[in-house]
């Protein structure tokens, strides 16, 4: 269990300028979205505004940091478990000026420390690395993109000199380093992969976390902000899906991917496997009509799965041009051929659509129909898959599935 020290930070101001292949680049202002968290008369809240691009989250105080630490300890059921401190947040936490100090003041807990996400930039000397290790440090979230100095300078915007690698090199040797990097085509794909995964096997990395670039609105870039990368392609999702398996089969240490894929956990939707076919008799028996509204990612595995349990007289999946079902928008609903709805429909319950509009477009045609969210989540990603087990995965999976069909029954239309 990872108890969250949230120190803050805006993407591309608190992290030493954005990475050029970020997310978060370009993103534009433009009106609310629209998210589970508005009031039912009005579109927009800060969840769906500037919380969505993270516009407004500064770094926070090293005080509340603990503090926030010693009241979850105080406050949470959580003797005898696992613990660990996980100190994230949405600016590069290597850039966090106070984070020496939060470590220290964490190290008093005698807790281990997870340092979250990191591209290492503020890491301006490799002792840095030895300090955090010494007060506590024994797993880091690494994004490397490439073990290449000169092309982390370009592309990462890395400007320490070679100090930042170092300093992965020691994290490799001595912590538990899960590595990340985001996937650009023709810049560190093909042999800049293989030499960067060698490096990292070398200097005893854990895990590796592939990432494919977005590049287009139906690819995530739902912010106004597309493209991030003039006239890059990303990787289809079978070509990356290959990719990950090629990695995983080249390299000795964790591989996964996101959107696709984990080739150990069989993650996204591990239960739509064959092999995995028998855990689907514990699942409710469907009864009622009605349509399961999800991305183009997601919808095949939920097909299949639905016809595994014999539902599909009952149920039909229907996918949006969006490939992650929490960034499914208003427009993407829109596109939506109702001839294709039933009279009730379960949409991805972090969908950024306000519930009133979700509502009011997938009735449009006449027909008043049933518009509820489903949970939110159906399996994990490969960001998460890769720290759980098999057995880990598969509970999760049947759990959320049991939750999305008990909302089938009570929400849809009952059949005898």
């Amino acid at each position: 269990m990872q108890i969250i020290a949230d120190v803050g930070g805006i993407p591309g101001k608190d992290c030493k300028g954005f990475c050029k292949y970020c997310y978060f680049r370009k993103v534009k202002e433009q009106d609310p979205l629209g998210c589970r968290y508005c009031t039912p008369g009005t579109v927009g809240c800060e969840s769906c505004t500037t919380g969505v691009r993270e516009v407004k989250n500064e770094f926070i105080h090293p005080f509340m940091v603990v503090g926030s630490v010693q009241n979850s300890l105080m406050m949470g059921d959580i003797k005898d478990k696992n613990l660990k401190v996980n100190i994230s947040g949405g600016g590069d936490v290597s850039c966090y000026p106070h984070l020496m100090e939060v470590a220290g003041a964490l190290n008093q807990f005698n807790l281990p420390m997870h340092l979250g996400y990191t591209s290492g930039k503020g890491i301006e000397n490799s002792k840095m690395a030895e300090e955090l290790i010494s007060l506590g440090v024994d797993e880091v979230t690494f994004t490397v993109f490439s073990t290449d100095n000169k092309m982390r300078k370009e592309w990462v915007g890395d400007t320490t000199n070679g100090e930042s690698l170092k300093a992965l090199k020691l994290f490799c040797e001595t912590t538990e380093v899960h590595a990340a990097s985001v996937i650009v085509p023709g810049v560190n794909d093909g042999e800049k992969l293989y030499e960067t995964c060698s490096t990292l096997e070398d200097w005893g990395a854990k895990a590796f976390i592939l990432m494919r670039f977005a590049n287009f609105r139906n690819q995530g870039l739902i912010l106004g902000n597309e493209p991030i990368l003039d006239g890059v392609t990303p990787h289809s999702l079978e070509e990356f899906e290959t990719l990950v398996h090629e990695i995983n089969n080249e390299f000795n240490f964790r591989v996964t991917g996101t959107p696709l894929c984990d080739p150990e956990n069989d993650t996204p939707f591990a239960i739509s496997k064959e092999k995995n076919s028998k855990y689907l008799d514990i699942l409710t028996d469907v009864t009622s009509e009605a349509t399961i509204l999800t991305s183009s990612i997601a919808a095949p595995f939920i097909e299949k799965i639905i016809k595994r349990i014999g539902a599909d007289d009952l149920v039909n999946v229907v996918a949006v041009d969006q490939d992650i079902g929490c960034l499914i928008t208003q427009k993407d609903l829109e596109e939506v051929d109702l001839k294709d709805l039933k009279e009730t429909v379960l949409i991805p319950g972090r969908a950024l659509v306000h519930d009133k509009m979700a509502h009011d477009i997938l009735s449009s045609d006449g027909i008043d129909r049933i518009v509820t969210r489903g949970p939110d989540k159906l399996s994990v990603d490969g960001e998460m898959s890769g720290t759980l087990s098999r057995e880990d995965v598969l509970k999760t999976e049947l759990i959320a599935f049991e939750d999305l069909l008990e909302a089938v029954n009570f929400f849809g239309v009952r059949k005898k």
